[in-house]
């Protein structure tokens, strides 16, 4: 006895279908796995947030919700997500509240201590823990043991002024 099996249109089973019906929330949590990875390139939390609105798609599937309503709330949670959670996470990773300067621009303003005498073209100062060749910007000569300023960095070389002793 042969068993035949219904085609919808377009050739796909009615188990295929089923299959999709049931597992729903594992194509959401696909996806969202999928705008994670993307979000690791990007870094700018948009697909992060897309991502938990795929999620919130993959609970809802995960309850017996039908495709349109997973849409709805993928679209409403993400939205969510964007308005609310991605302004306060780029402020909180990306942006220096306090006007913080990274790499060689960071050297300037702070003090250090002469290790070998700076004249206009040659010397060694001790900054953060490295020694840096500097120069003088007045003309002054610090000796040894001396405090300096850092008031400017040209290419590997500080340029510095000596800090005045307290009266």
């Amino acid at each position: 006895m042969r068993h035949t099996v219904e085609r919808p249109v377009g050739g796909a089973s009615k188990e295929g279908v089923e299959v999709f019906d049931n597992y729903g929330w594992l194509a959401w949590t696909a996806i969202a796995l999928a705008l994670g990875a993307i979000e690791a390139a990007t870094v700018d939390f948009v697909f992060l947030m897309l991502a938990g609105g795929a999620l919130g798609g993959a609970g809802a599937a995960a309850f017996g919700a039908g495709f349109p309503f997973q849409v709805i709330a993928a679209v409403v949670v993400a939205g969510i997500l964007l308005a609310l959670v991605r302004p306060w996470a780029k402020s909180r990773f990306t942006v220096r509240k306090d006007g913080v300067k990274m790499g060689t621009a960071g050297y300037v303003g702070r003090s250090g201590f002469v290790l070998e005498t700076i004249t206009g073209s040659s010397g060694r100062v001790k900054l953060g823990g490295e020694t840096w060749s500097a120069k003088t910007a007045d003309g002054a000569e610090p000796q040894p043991g001396d405090e300096v300023r850092v008031v400017a960095i040209e290419g590997a070389t500080a340029v510095v002024t000596r800090v005045q002793p307290p009266i």
